[in-house]
């Protein structure tokens, strides 16, 4: 298994944004950043394209280590990092900057746990066309500076061999699957497989159109050398992976107890099952009771919510109408949050665009593309949404989030007050590199996101509240789910029923999330409802120990100020600096 490159895995779901204009930092975070820095730059020297995105433009136009020995390298080096953390906190007394080491420290420790696990049960397979797609879009951005798109052609010919030094990738792969063959190893499942395979002339076409938008001359002898390299290693994948392909999802307990660790979850998969349960029954119940109004005030004969659902995903929005629409529901939302006094808003308009065919295909779930996390110079974050699932069947199409009622929540989530204040107010705050980069755990970004829906719903319409609701099922529904697949205690099949016939999702959202839970990020779905539960929880604390004091707008706001600290952490913050803080308060 190549070892897991922290620096590229935080932009799965998410991103963030920033001001051209950014505060002077803190003393600590000077500090902190130093540190912060050893780690990145090690860790640049196997995954430099990982780097290159979080803002070091210095390794633009590099390529990732797929050499020989590459576990056993990665480790070694990362145990030097290792104990250069550990001697400097030894001697660090700033309260904050010894915090940001211990996060560091963890971060790492756990980088090599799970590079061990993987060379423990997984052979070392890569999907190389999607991983080549992804980072080539990256760069090839409207966002990012010209000079740095030029080292595009530079990555695309290292990939290909043509640049001087440099094998092809595809090569670097076939060798690694190679070499990683040895006993108890088992290969990668096979559906995955397969979607790579199918996926590649989408991501040539996708690679294709974008050095074309962006006019990058002299591209077009690594472009054919790429297209006939991801077809050969297609043809590779058919006869040396797809046979040794697992066909059970199921990931060895160590390593799905080691995916929920990762993203945040520290309490048993069992516990959040049950407690996932009582949700969906709630948040189900709440949905049949708002049914009835919507109807009314819709002029819909139908009262169950299932039949209300469907009525509403028939006003449908034509693709070429739905950045405007959703501008329209992202002003509204921001005009609710200031009126209301939730959370501190930044002065500039959000980012929001479509997915090409190719970004659908690599990720067919919305989400946040980040910018710059580190030396960013005004990037902003885009709130991507796609309108396709290319790995669903023929004739499936997305009808989730193209209609008027599912615009609110969605921006609600992926946008204001979500994902894109929340990495926005990180930077323009000053919240340290270790807080935005290495503490990063799903419970709490998806948890913050989640919150930000339930803070936005009563300041919606009717419709939107509902689809809300519908979207709340949704994460309870990971919760339970994610789980039982994972432990054996219900199948594919029949959980894509409670999908399809209790959340009502389409038959290609509701591949997408079975996808999810299955292969492409086992694990990471119940984070939604356990974050959202911890903020619940960790707020209904608050309300009580300040009474009358309780300012939502600074709760808000002190959440976002701490970046991405575990639960546990937060829960500190709050408690001891938060809350002492607004007692004192005159």
């Amino acid at each position: 298994m190549s070892p897991r490159l922290i620096l590229g895995t935080a932009a799965l779901l998410l991103a963030c944004s920033v001001q051209a204009a950014a505060p002077a930092e803190k003393p600590w975070v000077t500090a902190s950043n130093a540190n912060t820095r050893l780690v990145l730059e090690a860790q640049a020297a196997f995954g430099p394209e990982g780097a290159s995105q979080t803002g070091l433009a210095q390794y633009d136009g590099l390529a990732m280590d797929l050499g020989p020995d590459l576990s056993k390298r990665y480790i070694a080096a990362m145990q030097n990092v290792l104990g250069e953390l550990n001697a400097r906190l030894a001697t660090e007394t700033e309260a904050n900057v010894r915090q940001d080491l211990q996060i560091l420290i963890a971060s790492v420790q756990d980088d090599i746990t799970g590079t061990k696990l993987g060379d423990k049960y997984n052979l070392d397979w890569n999907d190389v066309p999607g991983m080549v797609f992804g980072n080539l879009q990256r760069m090839l951005d409207d966002q990012t500076p010209a000079a740095r798109r030029a080292k595009t052609l530079e990555l695309l010919q290292r990939y290909v061999g043509l640049f001087p030094g440099t094998t092809p990738m595809t090569e670097l792969a076939k060798r690694r699957f190679v070499e990683s063959r040895g006993p108890g190893r088992t290969g990668p499942f096979k559906a995955r497989v397969q979607q790579s395979i199918d996926n590649a002339p989408t991501y040539i076409t996708g690679i294709r159109e974008l050095f074309a938008e962006y006019k990058i001359a002299g591209a077009e002898p690594a472009l054919a050398a790429l297209e006939k390299q991801f077809a050969d290693y297609s043809a590779w994948q058919k006869a040396n992976v797809l046979p040794v392909a697992r066909t059970d999802f199921r990931l060895p307990p160590e390593m799905y107890a080691f995916r929920l660790k990762q993203v945040g979850i520290d309490i048993d998969p069992l516990l959040l099952m049950q407690r996932a349960q009582v949700e969906f029954m709630e948040t189900r119940a709440a949905m049949q009771a708002l049914a009835p109004l919507v109807a009314k005030q819709k002029g819909l004969e139908a009262t169950n919510y299932r039949d209300v659902i469907r009525a509403l995903k028939k006003d449908t929005i034509p693709n070429d109408q739905l950045e405007s629409l959703y501008a329209g529901v992202n002003k509204q939302l921001e005009a609710a949050i200031v009126r209301e006094q939730i959370v501190d808003l930044p002065s500039r308009p959000m980012v929001m665009r479509l997915a090409s065919p190719a970004e659908s295909a690599a990720q067919p779930a919305p989400h946040m593309q980040p910018p710059a996390l580190v030396d960013n110079t005004g990037e902003q974050g885009q709130f991507v949404l796609p309108v396709s699932n290319p790995t669903a069947g023929k004739g499936e199409a997305y009808d989730d989030f193209n209609f008027p009622s599912a615009a609110w929540t969605l921006s609600a989530h992926e946008g204001r007050p979500g994902h894109e204040l929340q990495f926005s107010a990180m930077i323009e705050r000053g919240v340290s590199q270790a807080r935005v980069l290495y503490a990063f755990n799903s419970v709490n970004v998806e948890g913050w996101a989640l919150y930000a829906e339930a803070e936005s719903l009563p300041y919606e319409p009717l419709d939107g509240q509902m689809i809300a609701l519908q979207h709340r099922l949704l994460r309870a529904s990971r919760a339970m789910l994610d789980p039982m697949l994972n432990l054996g205690m219900i199948s594919r099949e029949d959980a894509g029923k409670v999908l399809s016939d209790q959340v009502m999702l389409s038959p290609a959202m509701t591949r997408q999330e079975l996808d999810r839970y299955t292969f492409r990020a086992p694990g990471q779905a119940g984070s939604y409802f356990y974050g959202y539960s911890r903020i619940l929880q960790l707020r209904a604390e608050t309300e009580v120990a300040l009474g009358t004091k309780f300012d939502r707008l600074k709760f808000n706001n002190f959440l976002l100020d701490q970046g991405l600290l575990p639960p546990d952490l937060l829960v500190k913050a709050v408690r001891e600096q938060f809350v002492p803080a607004q007692r004192a308060a005159k």
